[in-house]
C-alpha cells in the first residue's frame, strides 16, 4: 500500500526522482514527519480547516462520525469503514490515505517520468513508512522496475528482518540507509526499536559490498550534539561500502498532520534545526573521509 508518490525530487537519490512513499512502519520515531504512513492500512485525515459542514461523511461513518459544534468529531476507537468515505467529502476536509496499487498500475505512473531518468540520470526511490516490511509484492515491483532498466534507491530503516532485504539485493541500486544513533537505550527511547537488528543487518549489506549511502536525521533532545554524531560518523566510516552521508535537519512540517490524525506529537515544543547548525558535523565527516551533504 502506498500513501503518496512525489515527482520531480533532486534530494533522494542521483538525478531527477519519483519518490514511491509506502505505507507501514515497524518504528515509531518520536519526531516522524510522516505519521500517517506509520501503520500498514488505511488512515482517516481530518482538517477542521477546510470543514464545510456538508454533513456527507456523517450519514456514512455513523456512529464514529458525528457534528459537534459544527465540526467533525471522530472516535477513532468505534470500527470506521474509511473505504466508504473515500472521496466523499467534497470540500476535501476528510481525506482517506492508502491506495492499493498493482506493481502494473505503479509501474504505469512510474513510465509517465522516463524521460526524466534518462536526461538527468535519475531514478526511482521507494521510502515510506519502511519499503522493505511490504510483503512480497514491493519484490515484484522492483523486478518490473529493473526489467525497464530504471535505477533504483531505497531509502530504509532496516529494522527488518534480513530476509526482507535479501529478497531485494539484486534488484536495488543504492540504499540509503538511516542511522539514527549508536546508542541502543537512547535508540529505543525514542523509537520502540532494538538497534541491534539495525546494526546487524547494516554489517551484513556491508560485508556485500552493496552501495550504501548513510542518512543521518539530525534530531533536537535525540542525537543533536557533538559527542553523539561523531559516534554515528565514525561507525558510518568504519564500514567500507559507505563513502557519503547525508544530514537530515529535523523540521517541523509534519506537525499538523498529527492534529488531522488524531494524534498527540511528541516533538510539539522544539523548532526546526538550521542548516548553519549541522556545520561541525558535515567538518568532522569530511575529515574522516567522507563525501558529507545536507539532504541527500
Amino acid at each position: 500500500m502506498i500513501f503518496n508518490i512525489q515527482r520531480y525530487s533532486i534530494h533522494d537519490g542521483d538525478g531527477i526522482r519519483t519518490i514511491v512513499f509506502f505505507k507501514g512502519c515497524p518504528l515509531r520515531c518520536k519526531w516522524c514527519s510522516n505519521p500517517e504512513s506509520q501503520t500498514y492500512g488505511l488512515s482517516l485525515m481530518y482538517d477542521q480547516r477546510n470543514c464545510k459542514n456538508f454533513g456527507d461523511c456523517v450519514e456514512i461513518g455513523r456512529p464514529a462520525l458525528k457534528i459537534k459544534e459544527e465540526n467533525l468529531s471522530i472516535n477513532r476507537s468505534i470500527f470506521i469503514n474509511k473505504e466508504a468515505l473515500r472521496d466523499i467529502c467534497a470540500a476535501k476536509a476528510l481525506t482517506v490515505v492508502g491506495n492499493d496499487l498493482s506493481s502494473s498500475d505503479l509501474l504505469e505512473e512510474i513510465e509517465k517520468d522516463l524521460p526524466f531518468y534518462h536526461q538527468s540520470g535519475g531514478g526511482v526511490t521507494l521510502s515510506g513508512g519502511e519499503p522493505l516490511s511490504q510483503n512480497g509484492s514491493i519484490s515484484l515491483f522492483l523486478d518490473e522496475l529493473k526489467k525497464n532498466k530504471i535505477h533504483v534507491s531505497v531509502e530504509t530503516t532496516l529494522y527488518v528482518t534480513w530476509r526482507q532485504i535479501e529478497r531485494c539485493l539484486d534488484k536495488v541500486d543504492c540504499f540509503l540507509v538511516d542511522l539514527k544513533h549508536t546508542d541502543k537505550s537512547k535508540f529505543r527511547e525514542f523509537t520502540d526499536g532494538e538497534l541491534d537488528l539495525v546494526m546487524t543487518n547494516l554489517k551484513k549489506l556491508d560485508k556485500l559490498d552493496q552501495n550504501i549511502i548513510i542518512r543521518i536525521p539530525v534530531i533536537p533532545g535525540f542525537n543533536h550534539t557533538l559527542r553523539e554524531m561523531k559516534e554515528i560518523i565514525n561507525m558510518a566510516a568504519s564500514l567500507r561500502s559507505v563513502n557519503e552521508v547525508n544530514f537530515i535537519p529535523y523540521h517541523t512540517l509534519g506537525s499538523e498532520k498529527y492534529k488531522m490524525l488524531g494524534m498527540d506529537y511528541p516533538y510539539s515544543n522544539y523548532k526546526s534545526i538550521s542548516d548553519t547548525e549541522l556545520s561541525p558535523y558535515l567538518e568532522f565527516a569530511t575529515l574522516k573521509g567522507l563525501n558529507a551533504k545536507i539532504g541527500g
